[in-house]
């Protein structure tokens, strides 16, 4: 009797497990369920059959893993042998291109996080603070009228028209004005589509339908926000050649080990790149830190102390920050609960095994942070927002990569420490003289899994100065 691929791997490995898969018989529901309320079927998959369980969303062969040591297994002990060539950052490619975020070639990886990672380091992000709290001030005044009548304000736009705004002033030392409207508009638009394409991805891309030609003009707006930028930047450099903001530097990188940069291709990629991921990071994650905050007045009454009593009303600087570590708890538990990049994947390279498990070269392994963050090992009463979570002896208690907001391993968000400096000091800035309220009757704002976890139909708040 010939043996099959299938027969072959269990003699190799008689002792493996296969992996529980999700059936009809279940009462989860298939791809329709998963199309349906993403975050419901991963939910029930995880009630059914534990920290690992296989689903097949069109036939696509998809494993979900949340347990830290999973974790750990795929992200740092064999980081190697799992790489992005994987279904989400397929359906993402489109818009990131070969940028750090998506990039699935580990030799061009490799080259441009060499040159990129020292202009990410906490001491070059130090020269960007003063442009987090100018402009988070400058916001602030652009409220006061509107304070003053008592308006609600949608944050989570105000709040994307800020992240854009600190971004390409450390980007390209420039005030982006209208435009940054224009490019938030674009990116809701692509993350929406793109978003319901990972959950159903039929008709592929490559077909012109309504959705897929609004992708693309979406793209379109995106890639002339940037090049408008780099262009000027090019120009600007021939005529004075000051090395004053991020997108000199990186015209400036050379990679140490073949003496070149980049060419101006991939330089729109990684610039395209920290601009939906600054911009990302800073609209979700602050959006749900006040919403949560309005929701938690006894959390705010101690953030406000702290506040209070380190700057005594004056605009923080980057050397406040070790001495805002209630500010920083409560931008840690935030992200907790609503990390923005909750979900992301890798690609078994080749046969591998997981806590006894076998795992089939070619998988695709989904590793969800909205679950490994609630998950009740690990995490005391979950959806409680309770910053003291995060004080040096709890963390220590705590298996490390239970909590990864940024990812782990080698391909970390390269830019984690701008964005905790820019979230921590633009919460603080805030906190000095204002606080925002819940209007009443309104109603409670839940997640929405696009691409990246939206506030759905965004925060809305009240404005209103401290005192």
């Amino acid at each position: 009797m010939p043996l099959t691929p299938r027969t072959r791997a269990a003699r190799r490995t008689p002792s493996l497990r296969e992996i529980p898969t999700v059936t009809a018989r279940d009462g989860i529901g298939g791809t329709l369920a998963f199309k349906r309320d993403q975050l419901a079927f991963l939910g029930d998959g995880l009630a059914r059959h534990g920290d690992i369980f296989r689903f097949r969303p069109l036939g696509l062969p998809m494993v979900m893993v949340n347990h830290p040591d999973h974790i750990r297994h795929i992200l740092v002990d064999k980081g190697e042998q799992y790489d992005k060539d994987a279904a989400i950052f397929k359906v993402v490619r489109p818009v990131l291109r070969n940028g750090l975020i998506a990039n699935a070639d580990m030799a061009l990886w490799r080259r441009q996080r060499r040159m990129m990672a020292p202009h990410f380091t906490p001491r070059t992000v130090s020269a960007f603070a003063r442009n987090m709290t100018d402009e988070t001030v400058q916001m602030l005044e652009r409220w006061e009228s509107r304070t003053a009548a008592g308006d609600t304000l949608d944050i989570t736009d105000e709040i994307g028209q800020l992240a854009l705004r600190i971004v390409n002033r450390s980007l390209f030392s420039a005030d982006v004005g209208a435009a940054a409207q224009a490019f938030e508009r674009a990116f809701g638009e692509a993350n929406s589509i793109l978003g319901a394409f990972f959950r159903f991805p039929f008709p592929p891309l490559s077909v012109p339908t309504p959705s897929h030609r609004r992708l693309r003009r979406a793209i379109n707006g995106m890639d002339a926000f940037v090049s408008g930028f780099i262009k000027k930047r090019l120009n600007d450099e021939v005529a004075t050649g000051e090395e004053t903001d991020l997108l000199t530097l990186l015209l400036h990188s050379v990679d140490e080990e073949d003496g070149k940069g980049m060419d101006l291709e991939q330089l729109h990629h990684e610039v395209l790149n920290i601009c939906i991921g600054a911009y990302e990071t800073t609209t979700n994650t602050l959006s749900w830190a006040f919403y949560l905050l309005a929701r938690h007045p006894e959390v705010e009454e101690r953030l406000h102390a702290e506040v209070d009593e380190v700057l005594g009303g004056r605009v923080p600087a980057f050397e406040d920050l070790p001495k805002l570590v209630y500010t920083r708890m409560v931008v840690e538990e935030t992200l907790r609960i609503y990390s923005p990049a909750y979900q992301f994947m890798r690609r078994a390279r080749e046969e591998d095994e997981i806590d006894g498990y076998r795992m089939p070269a070619g998988t695709n392994v989904l590793i969800n942070s909205y679950f490994l963050h609630r998950h009740p090992d690990f995490w005391e009463d979950p959806e409680r927002f309770v910053p003291e979570r995060f004080t040096p002896e709890q963390v220590a208690r705590r298996p490390k990569h239970v909590y990864i907001p940024f990812g782990s391993g080698h391909r970390i968000c390269i830019g984690k420490h701008f964005a905790l400096t820019e979230l921590t000091l633009v919460l603080a800035t805030v906190a000095r003289h204002h606080r925002l309220v819940m209007p009443e009757g309104a109603a409670e704002v839940h997640p929405e899994a696009l691409i990246t976890l939206h506030p759905k139909g965004g925060v809305h708040l009240r404005p209103e100065p401290r005192g």
